[in-house]
C-alpha cells in the first residue's frame, strides 16, 4: 500500500494489465466470421510493441526469437521481426493454421509480460480476407479490447463494414466500445 501511495505522489503510474487470456477469444470468432460474413484467417498476424534500449529488453527479444524458432519447427510457423516507419517493433507471424498463429502472438505477449514489459505491448493483429474485402482485427492491448479494421482504397476505411462486423462478433469478442479508440493502422507489415 505505502508503495502505490509514494509511486503516485511521484507520478508513476500503474498501467492496467494486458488481458492476454482475451487474444485466444479471436480463435473461436474466426468461425462465426466465416458461417456468418464470409471472412476467413488470411495465414497473417503481428504484433506491434514500443523498443526501448536496455539489457533486459534485449534478452527479452532474444528469448522470443529463440521461442519462436522453436515454435517454428514444431507448427510450421514463418516470423520476422521488423521496425516500421513509426520505429515501432512488429513481430510479423505467417501460418496457414489459424490456430498456430493465435498460440504464437500469447506465446510472444506473454514473454514480454513475464518479463517485465507488458506496457510495451501496443496491439495484436490478426489479417483476414473475405470476397471483396480484406479486414484486421486489432486487439489493444491497454483497452483488452478488440475491434474492427477495414481500410478501403487510398487511406479511407469502410465504416459500414466495421459497424456490421461489431454488430456480429459482439457477443464473441470483447469490442472495444469507445469507436474513438478504433484507430486505423495504416502500412501494417503483413
Amino acid at each position: 500500500m505505502k508503495l502505490k501511495i509514494l509511486d503516485s505522489i511521484l507520478g508513476k503510474s500503474e498501467l492496467p494489465t494486458a488481458k492476454l487470456d482475451r487474444l485466444f477469444a479471436i480463435s473461436t470468432a474466426s468461425i462465426t466470421m466465416e458461417a456468418n460474413l464470409g471472412l476467413s484467417p488470411d495465414g497473417a498476424a503481428g504484433i506491434c510493441f514500443k523498443p526501448i534500449e536496455s539489457s533486459k529488453y534485449e534478452a527479452a527479444r532474444s528469448e522470443i526469437e529463440e521461442l519462436l524458432k522453436y515454435s517454428a519447427r514444431e507448427t510450421g510457423t514463418r516470423y520476422r521481426v521488423e521496425k516500421d516507419e513509426y520505429r515501432y517493433l512488429w513481430v510479423v507471424l505467417e501460418d496457414p493454421d489459424f490456430d498456430d498463429l493465435v498460440a504464437n502472438v500469447h506465446l510472444v505477449s506473454t514473454t514480454m509480460a513475464e518479463h517485465g514489459f507488458g506496457e510495451q505491448l501496443l496491439c495484436a493483429i490478426y489479417r483476414f480476407r473475405g470476397k471483396e474485402s480484406r479486414v484486421y482485427w486489432i486487439y489493444s492491448f491497454k483497452g483488452g479490447a478488440y475491434y474492427p479494421f477495414a481500410p478501403a482504397e487510398g487511406q479511407n476505411r469502410d465504416n459500414s463494414l466495421e459497424f456490421k462486423l461489431r454488430s456480429v462478433m459482439e457477443p464473441e469478442l470483447s469490442i472495444e466500445k469507445d469507436v474513438e479508440k478504433w484507430y486505423p493502422l495504416w502500412g501494417i507489415p503483413l
